[in-house]
């Protein structure tokens, strides 16, 4: 992780990029008077969704939405502890 101060990428900034992109750099620290304030980092594009690759590995019993009496009661009367 290289540090660079942050008025260094007004002048180096197609240089930083290379760096960067080309994997010389994986992250680089803007700062200022030392302290880190920013960072640039390669431009990754989120992984391509695949639809469906779960299918038939879950399944929901048929009486899922079915009331459950005792449940029901405490919400209704509250709980008697």
């Amino acid at each position: 992780m290289r540090r660079v101060d942050v008025h260094d990428p007004t002048t180096n900034l197609s240089d930083l990029v290379r760096d960067l992109r080309v994997g010389h750099e994986r992250q680089i620290v803007l700062c200022v008077s030392g302290e880190p304030v920013a960072m640039l980092i390669p431009f990754a594009p989120p992984p391509a969704r695949q639809l469906g690759i779960d299918r038939g590995l879950v399944s929901i019993a048929a009486d899922f939405d079915a009331v459950n009496r005792h449940i029901a009661d405490l919400f209704e009367q509250g709980s008697k502890t």
